[in-house]
């Protein structure tokens, strides 16, 4: 069994155990993301060393942190990014995967300085920019709404899928 399948494997039961522990020390989840584009339209993307895919970069509102220096924050950690202009909210979604306490708030980001791609740790174990139409075989689905949604300029749908 090599490593992808035994991640595969602990990430259900390693979501449920973050999720139990996030239940009771914070009662409901809230995490942000982002679609990041380019001058090119290519959209960032990132590839955890925890679950399988790949994903918009985001993670969690602390508490105490608004969910722009939470965006703001995620966007150093995971890929370099650093806004150079206001983020635009794209929606808010239920992510009922997660759990049934989790809503996560969707930005859209044009206007933004990175320097170079961070090097891979033991958080992020890939990054790049994608051209929305040759997006990665295993990006998500719920990544692929959000890109289709702000690209093709289709209205939000409230669940994160």
């Amino acid at each position: 069994m090599n490593l992808q399948n035994l991640r595969k494997g602990f990430e259900p039961l390693l979501r449920r155990i973050f999720h139990l522990y996030w239940r009771f020390a914070r009662g409901m989840t809230l995490g942000v993301r982002a679609v990041v584009l380019n001058g090119e339209n290519r959209v960032f993307l990132v590839k955890h060393s925890y679950v399988t895919g790949w994903h918009l970069p985001g993670g969690g509102v602390e508490v105490g942190e608004t969910f722009r220096d939470a965006l703001q924050r995620e966007l150093a950690e995971e890929a370099g990014i650093e806004l150079s202009g206001e983020p635009a909210l794209h929606g808010l979604f239920f992510n009922c995967h997660v759990s049934r306490r989790d809503h996560v708030a969707v930005y859209l980001i044009r206007h933004f300085r990175q320097d170079r791609l961070p090097e891979p740790n033991h958080e992020i174990v890939a990054c790049g920019f994608f051209d929305a139409g040759a997006l990665p075989a295993d990006t998500t689905e719920g990544t692929r709404l959000r890109i289709s949604e702000v690209l093709e300029g289709r209205a939000p749908i409230a669940t994160w899928r």
